[in-house]
Parts: structure tokens; sequence; C-alpha cells
């Protein structure tokens, strides 16, 4: 994990190093100053003007310098903390980037969110007091036990008691706290999952009257992360008071013993302990016992960050299930497609595949339907041939090779997919038209758009193809994005189009009109149409019906209302619909 995440420090190697370096230069001078000043209270007695003069020079010299080093190791910190943490996030969304659909399964989105939000912020936390604070405090505990030693032996050693109480409750608090945070992470992880779900589906909340329901579902999933840090947030607790006992135990035995020293020795020629080196021995506790305190809330915040790390790290080094071969192959020819014995399965743990034995070849230029029930793996069908998942048996072939042999990118540049829930992005019509087509000319947007009926919607907006389209596509209706989304395909020049239930939004004309432009213009590309809606599939050049997984039958329109029953029960109940409704 450690080496992991120390990566991420890269370009901020600088001030990770300048920060500690005048931290303990800060701490140099910090325990140099007791000294300085003891040296000041028993030279009062002997009215040496000039020495004084001398010490409180040195005294503000010190000072001014202990504060110019906080100064710049408080700006080299923040610095090296918020860069690691822009890496940090840099670096797991550029991974996320390479995942497959198999490897954001396993996270989940709201655990990805969580982990680059909460769990980032809890680590820049961390690393600015590991570079600074971290520092510090041992630096500083040892500093002034060793100085401490230097004025009085025998006072030193009281210092030390705190030792083993600082042991103890580091123990405690690692042990029990520590179990406390990691599920605390886990719930949050939910309870993001919550909240997204909620925000993503707030019209269906609202529609169906649901707000009470969803307000008890979130106070739930709140009260059971509350009671969860009231736990944890109980043990850390025990920490200042320990600390604050052990502290005021200390100073009282120190001002105590240290008195009785001083009026003893008193009238000794060289007394064992001078007023000024009893107070001197007094700041030495204070700066010895403030770093004890500031140490275990370092533990504390680094219990609670150590389980974020690990999570940051799992996505750091969490490999995509997909990746290129050793010399794949740059160019697609042709858009043929041949499954071979194809099964699929979406874990290795599933016990029945999502695909079984899949046998089909679809010639280039054709124009394939796919109709089926909800769950009779239509989507993952097409999934495989772009390799948004692999095959988990068998072969599947694009223009004669191996979908395994080609380069990722390449394979997808020319597979062209209108995804089930069509996505936009925040920003201009034409800029999210240019995913297809980074540099798409005005005529190239246009061409797409008319060949997808979206040309007729655009030209009624007041600023056409500079529009600007909400998050999410919210200000244009869901046949308008699916049209958006087609345009945006076809910029690609795909080998192979494939229309996943993508005109479920539009009108049956439309629909007929977007599949003719498809024909007269795009003859080439190999079309594939998933759809629910018979009428948009009925005069493909092959329809696959399937059923559980399982190719029930393949033909044309006419030879399947001939031999297969499925498909035979479907086109019944939509004509009958269809009369009923006229």
């Amino acid at each position: 994990m450690f080496k992991t995440l120390i990566k991420s420090v890269r370009e901020y190697k600088v001030p990770s190093i300048l920060a500690p370096l005048f931290v303990m230069l800060e701490v140099i001078l910090d325990v140099i100053i007791p000294l300085l000043m003891a040296r000041l209270i028993d030279n009062m007695k002997t009215s040496d003007v000039k020495m004084m003069i001398i010490l409180i020079v040195l005294l503000l010299a010190g000072a001014s310098l202990a504060l110019l080093f906080g100064f710049l190791s408080g700006k080299f910190a923040a610095q090296a903390a918020s860069g690691f943490a822009k890496n940090l996030r840099k670096d797991m969304f550029y991974k996320i980037q390479e995942y497959s659909f198999e490897n954001i399964d396993r996270f989940s989105a709201s655990s990805l969110v969580t982990r680059m939000t909460t769990d980032v912020s809890n680590m820049q936390m961390s690393y600015g007091l590991i570079i600074r604070v971290a520092v510090r405090a041992p630096f500083m505990l040892i500093s002034s036990i060793i100085m401490a030693f230097t004025v009085n032996k025998t006072l030193a050693l009281v210092f030390c008691c705190v030792v083993p109480v600082m042991l103890i409750t580091f123990g405690f608090i690692i042990k029990f706290a520590m179990k406390l945070f990691k599920s605390v992470f886990k719930k949050y992880d939910k309870f993001n999952e919550s909240i997204q779900e909620n925000i993503n589906g707030i019209r269906v909340v609202k529609t169906y009257v649901r707000e009470s329901y969803e307000q008890e579902k979130f106070n739930r999933a709140s009260d059971s992360l509350r009671k969860d840090f009231t736990k944890a947030e109980r043990i850390v607790a025990i920490n200042n008071p320990v600390m604050q006992g052990a502290m005021y135990i200390v100073f009282m035995a120190i001002t105590i013993i240290g008195a009785h020293i001083c009026i003893n020795t008193a009238n000794q020629v060289t007394p064992d302990l001078t007023t000024g080196q009893l107070q001197s021995l007094l700041t030495y506790g204070i700066q010895i016992l403030f770093s004890v305190m500031i140490l275990s809330q370092i533990v504390v915040m680094l219990t609670i960050s150590f389980e974020g790390g690990r999570r940051i790290s799992e996505v750091i080094n969490e490999k995509s299930t997909l990746a290129n071969c050793d010399n794949p192959i740059y160019e697609v020819k042709s858009g043929s497609i041949e499954f071979k014995n194809v099964s699929f399965k979406y874990s290795k743990t599933a016990e029945k595949n999502a695909l079984e034995n899949v046998n089909l070849t679809i010639p280039t230029g054709s124009t394939v339907g796919i109709i089926g029930g909800t769950g009779s793996s239509k989507t993952t069908l097409v999934n495989l041939i772009s390799r948004l998942y692999d095959v988990t048996e068998g072969e599947l072939l694009v223009d004669g090779i191996n979908v395994k042999d080609y380069d990722l990118k390449t394979l997808r540049d020319n597979v062209a997919v209108v995804l089930q829930k069509n996505v936009l992005f925040s920003g201009t019509i034409a800029e999210n038209l240019r995913w297809g087509k980074e540099n798409a000319t005005l005529e190239e947007l246009e061409e797409a758009c008319k060949l997808s009926c979206a040309d007729e919607f655009i030209n009624r907006f007041p600023d056409k193809y500079e529009t600007y389209i909400e998050q999410g596509g919210t200000n244009v209706s869901g046949g308008q994005k699916q049209r958006l989304c087609i345009a945006r395909a076809l910029l690609k020049a795909p080998k192979i189009l494939i229309l996943d239930d993508s005109t479920s939004a539009v009108d049956t004309k439309t629909d007929a009109v977007i599949r003719d432009g498809f024909k007269k213009f795009i003859p080439e590309t190999t079309k594939i149409i998933i759809a629910q809606r018979i009428a948009s599939v009925e005069d493909a050049d092959m329809i696959i019906v399937l059923d559980g997984g399982k190719i029930n039958g393949i033909g044309t329109h006419k030879e399947l209302l001939k031999s297969n029953d499925i498909y035979k029960e479907v086109y019944d109940v939509q004509v009958q619909n269809k009369g009923g409704n006229e």
C-alpha cells in the first residue's frame, strides 16, 4: 500500500523534503530558546547588562528564525499535501478509465466516488501531518528530553514516566478504533450509493410521491453511520483526557521536586537547580507533553486514514480484465462478425452462463435485428463485440480475426455503440457530437444529424448546434437524446454500428426514416439493431431471436413468422395492440 501511495508524490518531492527539513530547524531553535531564557533569568541576579543585551538579541533572533522556519514548513507542507492529493485523484481517475465493465462492477460507482473524495481528503490531511507535524512531534520530544537531561537528570526522568502511558493508549486506540473505522467506510459506500440513486431517480420519486420513504431510508443510513462514528469517537476521546491527566501529574511533580531542590541548594556556590533552569525544565516539560499529545492525535488521524489509503491503493493497483495482446492488430478492414461456440458469464463464481454456445455469422454491411424478452442477454451479446467484456468460452471474430488480437482502441473506434442508457454530457450539442469525431466540421455534424433525424429539432433551437445541453441531457426529450447519440455514433464512421434499443423513444415513422437512411448512406457498415418493436427489425437481412442466453431462432421476418413460436407470439401481440390502439 505505502509503495503504491508514495508513487503519487512525484513532482512534489522537493516540498515534501523541505517541509520536514524546516520543521527540524524550527525545533532546534525551539529547544535552544529555553536555555537562553534560563541564562537570562539567572543573569538578572548579577546585573550584567552587556550579557543581558546579548541574550535578548539572541532570543529575538532565535524566535524570528523559528517563526520563519515554521512559516516555510507550513507552506511547503501545504504544497506537498495538496499536490499529493491531486496526483492521487489523477492516478485513480486515469486508472478507472482503463477499467473494463467487470472491474467497475466489482467496485461499484458509489464506492469509487467515495474513494476519490472522502478517502483522498483524509489522505491529504494525513500526508500534511506526516511531513510536518509527525516529524515535529517526535523530533521535539527527543530533543526536549535530551535538553532536559542536560539541565537536570533527576527531573528529566519524571518526563519519561509518560511514555508507557502513551504507548498503552496508542495501542488501545489502534486495536479497537481501526475495526470501527473500517465498517464506517463500507457504510459510506452504501450511503453514497443510496444518495446517488435518489438523485438520479428523483423524477420517479416525485412521480410516485415517495419522498417520505426516501427520507426514512436516508435517515436510517445516516443514523447507522452516526452510531459507528460515535463508537469510534468514544474510543478516540479517551486520548485527550489521558494525555492531559499525565501532563498535569508530571507538571505537579516537576514543580514540587524542582522547588524543593531550588530551596535546599540555593545557598550553595553552584546550586543543583537554579530558578532559570527550573523555568527551562517546565518549558521542556510543556514541549515534551505537548509533543506526546500531538503524536496521539496523529495516531488517531493515521488510524482513520489507513483504511482510506488501503482503499485508494486497491483502485490504483487493480488490473483491467481487458488488455492488449503482445502484438495487436491496428486495422479493422471490414465489419464481418462471427461467434464460434461462444459462452459468457459475468463472474467466475457465477453458476449459470449469461450466453450459452452461441454460433452466429454476420456478413459485412448486413442489417441484423435482435429480438428477445427481458433478461435474454441481448445487450450482453453485443457488448462482447467491442470487448466491453471478454468471452468466457469460444471465439469472437471480427473480419476473421479474434477480437482479443486487436488493439483495444482500434477495435472500439471501429465499433460504434449507442447504448440502451443514452448519456449526454454537459456542453453544447456540437461538443457532444464531436465525441464521435473530435475534429468534425459543421457540415459533417449536419450530415450525421440528418441521417439520425436530429436536425429537425436542432434547427428549431435558437443557438442550433451551440445549444447547451445540461448534465445528463435533462433539457432534451428522450427521443431527442437518442437521435443525438445515434448521430454521435455515426460520426465515427464505424465498420460496425450497434443500436441497443436506442430508437425506443422515437415514433415509428422517425424510426423507419432512420433505418432507411442507414441503408442508403452507410451500406457497407454492419448494422445490429436490438429492439422491442418488431417493426424496427422486420426489414433486416437477418433477425436473431434470443431466449435465456441461447439463440432460439435465426431468419428473416417471413421465415421466423412461420418457424419461430416466440417471434410469432411477439408479433401477434404487437399487431393486436396496434389494432386496438387504432
